[in-house]
């Protein structure tokens, strides 16, 4: 396999088996271009996800998108202080989110399982488009059920910033230095053979 890893990646992480260098070239920048981004492109990413893994094909995940000037300060509302800082310039904002009923009408145990792996889709073919994403968990989940109008049976995971990577420089001096894709522990401390091990 031809290797294709982005300069800024080649320089701060390695994999220990042979992948596709998408999964290394997806990381997660604070600093955003104001570009908007084609409808086209824009909606690949949730085409991308559509097609998730999902337990008795239930699809639990939800995207609520901001674009516009009114929708966005709706979602600045209950995006905490510090990611707004940085994600502000985002062209595009997206909630994630999921049912926890299932259609049978009994807790759907894997919601939030489900959920992610969208996520990961979305993230992945973003980064074939040559987009970037960013999730964050600083947000506050009721304060947006209630701007948004979000029932009860849906859990709120993620608040997601999309867009084209600006430059470093273009973010606070603080957050210039954590501006760098980050490593993984080693697959040891991850995958287990036979029992659990605490490391």
């Amino acid at each position: 396999m031809t290797k294709s890893y982005l300069p800024q990646v080649e320089e701060h992480r390695t994999a220990a088996y042979e992948i596709d260098p998408v999964f290394l070239n997806r990381w997660s920048p604070r600093s955003y271009k104001e570009d908007q981004i084609a409808d086209e492109v824009l909606f690949s990413l949730f085409e991308a996800a559509r097609w998730a893994p999902s337990g008795s094909n239930e699809q639990p995940w939800r995207f609520m998108i901001a674009r516009t000037p009114e929708d966005k300060q709706r979602f600045y509302s209950f995006i905490a202080e510090g990611n707004r800082i940085w994600c502000e310039k985002a062209p595009v904002l997206a909630l994630i989110l999921s049912k926890t009923i299932n259609s049978r009408g009994d807790h759907l145990r894997s919601h939030a399982f489900d959920a992610g792996a969208a996520w990961g889709y979305l993230a992945l073919e973003a980064t074939k488009k040559g987009l970037v994403t960013h999730a964050m968990g600083g947000f506050d989940p009721e304060k947006a059920r209630e701007v948004l109008s979000v029932p009860a049976d849906y859990e709120l995971h993620a608040v997601i910033a999309i867009g084209y990577q600006g430059e470093k420089e273009a973010l606070p001096e603080a957050l210039q230095e954590r501006e760098k894709p980050s490593s993984r522990r080693e697959l040891s401390e991850t995958v287990f053979e036979g029992v659990f091990e605490a490391k």
